[in-house]
């Protein structure tokens, strides 16, 4: 097949490579849902913060993808999914959560469908900066991230 004969893959977002220079705003903190695949019921779940930043784990194992505001909508239409949810976050301790955050999309993350999913990822980054939100069951499209 050549390269023109490929079609392109669905976008996922970008793997950072190095640190972003500005800790992020995590004053305006959000977990968003947006529906799943068809074998998927949960839904999907992204981290969000101010200055349109997006941050999500993306595939079965490898490092979590960061997105602007125009490659969210381009996540969107690519996968066919709708954007089901947005839920404010308080972030107590913003330096926390920003370490966590480097951190984590700096090495591979293994993706275990309802154990370290989607939603533990955005957990694992709010509770860092000191907040008690997350989901009790992991799914999120049936319960609330609070």
């Amino acid at each position: 097949m050549s390269e023109i004969e490929r079609v392109a893959e669905p976008y996922v977002g970008e793997v950072m490579l190095q640190c972003h220079a500005q800790m992020f705003d995590f004053r305006h903190t959000n977990a968003i849902v947006v529906s799943g695949a068809a074998l998927n019921p949960c839904g999907h779940m992204l981290l969000s913060t101010g200055g349109g930043w997006y941050f999500h784990v993306a595939v079965r194992k490898g490092p979590p993808r960061y997105m602007r505001e125009p490659g969210y909508a381009r996540y969107l239409k690519d996968h066919g999914k709708r954007q089901l949810r947005r839920t404010p976050v308080r972030v107590p301790e913003p330096e926390a959560a920003h370490r966590k955050l480097e951190e984590l999309l700096g090495k591979p993350w293994s993706w275990w469908v309802v154990p370290n999913n989607c939603a533990s990822f955005v957990e694992d980054v709010v509770q860092a900066g000191g907040s008690k939100a997350g989901l009790y069951f992991n799914c999120p499209t049936s319960e609330r991230f609070q």
